[in-house]
């Protein structure tokens, strides 16, 4: 549970209750403008002065993002500005994180960086090109939220920055992106990257640019001018279709109580006692789309989106708001051939510009899964559908447990357990890494991995999926429940951070990326600096900034 000064938090949002943003759609561009309420944050104790942001401003940016993806599919170009003359975005605000418990920190952090990268995910395979049109000074995650863009335009006011301010005021990183975008993305050579980043008041003007901290600074003369010129020629390069008519995203609906969250295919129930979540997805139930028409007449309700949004709200509401609930064991229920045949709509129409944004919201909460600080454990059995891309369920998990046979209690009807492998198995929703699951599970046994491939479309039994290498052991029903009970029980009694460290090591393998790099490497770093006195101790940086007295470090390195 979360503690008494920290509430609940809740990820829902639509344009109609922003605080923070104005969504202005002009036919093929979007004007993302941030305008702070300095009385908004979502936690008492804080102004958000300067633009300054908490997770309540990431929580509306990332419901933009979707509806833009969603609902707006003739833009082409987003820009991201600032409603606020003179001021882009002070960053995350130091009020909060000072207040604020280490949990709280973490995840705040951690949702910032996914966000990040739906923007950037956005312009790689939505054909929205999103511009940060810096109409004042970008500090800290201001900065980092522009670093996100695929275009950095800088006000030439005489005034206006660039800057990582976080190192020499605050005594923590640019933790959600900053180091890592500026030198893998916008290639900044690391000398000047370690001045940047210890220069306080930032780097403007000409240099920014001969840096490549920007991309184009421009007079104030001509700034609306030429932000409007840089979004028509982004717009004129997407295949974003131009008279496609969005869908809407309802409010979702779901039943909330102290032992559980229920919503329409996906369900969680808790067992507090034994720190753990049992998350069960359900599959869909036949009505397959014929043509891609009915998915757009579905939209929303269609399966596969119906239940990633389910999902993903799952995911955020547990990392947020249950964080003692350490172990997610996580199942299926429904009929492999619907789940398959819900796929094959998918893979039938990926030039949809609907379903190719379906198929990459569904890699996006995988990748949330993945970063997920969480143990993960995945049961099969009978009546399970983890078939092609609810197997990818499976594979994120940490450990596979499949039942060999029937237990006593079963009718003994119908199928054992078993999974199927698709095409989708083989690269269609990737990790961090670049890699896809199997690719990661077997990282240098391309032989191996190429096998499993001449598997796809059919059903393997406990016995073959635990030879394949494809789960973790098959107990048969005499020793299943034994099993699973020790198995709970044992990761129930380890240490929860020495789990987290493991874990997060353990999933990702093989190339490093700036995705991996920004969730592994930096959050690491910033996360174990968060608990350093010389950032959050009583006279550290974070406690001290603002009152005129210098933060008392620790000189020892470690």
């Amino acid at each position: 549970m979360t503690s008494s000064a920290e509430p609940a938090v809740s990820f829902d949002a639509d344009p109609g209750s922003y605080r923070h943003w104005q969504l202005d759609v002009q036919g093929e561009v979007a004007y993302l403008r941030l305008d702070v309420a300095e009385d908004g944050g979502l936690v008492p104790g804080y102004e958000l002065k300067m633009n300054s942001y908490d997770l309540g401003v990431d929580i509306e940016l990332h419901d933009a993002v979707q509806r833009l993806r969603f609902s707006h599919p003739q833009v082409r170009a987003v820009v991201l500005t600032s409603a606020k003359d003179r001021n882009f975005c002070a960053g995350a605000n130091i009020r909060m994180l000072a207040q604020s418990s280490h949990p709280w920190k973490v995840n705040f952090c951690k949702f910032t960086n996914e966000t990040r990268n739906e923007i950037e995910d956005a312009t790689a395979h939505s054909g929205q090109t999103w511009i940060a049109a810096l109409n004042g000074t970008a500090a800290g995650g201001g900065y980092e939220m522009a670093l996100a863009c695929e275009q950095i335009l800088l006000v030439d006011d005489n005034s206006s920055a660039v800057a990582l301010p976080e190192v020499p005021l605050l005594g923590v990183l640019p933790g959600t992106g900053g180091l890592t975008r500026v030198t893998d993305k916008r290639r900044v050579r690391k000398d000047r990257a370690d001045v940047f980043a210890t220069r306080s008041e930032g780097i403007r003007g000409k240099q920014a640019v001969e840096w490549r901290l920007v991309d184009e600074v421009v007079p104030k003369r001509r700034w609306d001018e030429t932000v409007a010129e840089r979004a028509a020629e982004a717009a004129a390069r997407s295949s974003r279709p131009a008279d496609a008519r969005g869908i809407e995203l309802p409010p979702l609906q779901r039943e909330e109580g102290a032992d559980g969250i229920r919503y329409r295919h996906v369900e969680a129930r808790f067992d507090r006692n034994a720190g753990l979540v049992e998350i069960t997805v359900h599959g869909p139930e036949g009505d397959v789309p014929d043509t891609v028409g009915r998915v757009h007449e579905l939209g929303a309700d269609f399966w596969p989106l119906a239940m990633t949004r389910e999902l993903d709200d799952l995911v955020l509401r547990l990392r947020a708001n249950e964080q003692e609930l350490g172990t997610w064991v996580v199942r299926t229920k429904g009929d492999v051939e619907d789940a398959l045949a819900f796929e094959r709509v998918i893979a039938e129409h990926s030039r949809d510009w609907l379903v190719n944004e379906v198929r990459h919201y569904f890699k996006r909460v995988l990748k949330r899964l993945d970063v997920t600080s969480r143990s993960l454990i995945a049961l099969i059995e009978p009546g399970s559908c983890f078939a092609g891309a609810l197997l990818e369920l499976a594979l994120a998990c940490d450990r596979q447990y499949v039942l060999d046979g029937f237990l006593e209690e079963d009718s003994q009807e119908g199928e054992p357990a078993q999974i199927v492998l698709s095409d989708s198995n083989f690269g269609t929703f990737p990790m961090g890494n670049g890699l896809s699951r199997l690719a990661s599970r077997f990282y240098g046994d391309d032989d191996h991995v190429a096998k499993l491939r001449q598997e796809t479309g059919r059903r393997i039994d406990a016995a073959e999926a635990l030879e394949l290498g494809l789960v973790t052991d098959a107990p048969d029903d005499i020793d299943w429940e034994d099993e699973i009970r020790i198995l709970l029980e044992e990761r129930a009694a380890l240490s929860p951070d020495a789990l987290t460290g493991m874990e997060a090591n353990h999933r990702f393998v093989g190339p490093e990326t700036m995705e991996t790099r920004i969730f592994a490497r930096l959050s690491a770093w910033q996360n174990w600096i968060f608990v350093r006195p010389n950032a959050a101790g009583p006279e550290g940086a974070l406690r001290r900034y603002g009152t005129g007295r210098r933060a008392d470090f620790d000189r020892r390195r470690v």
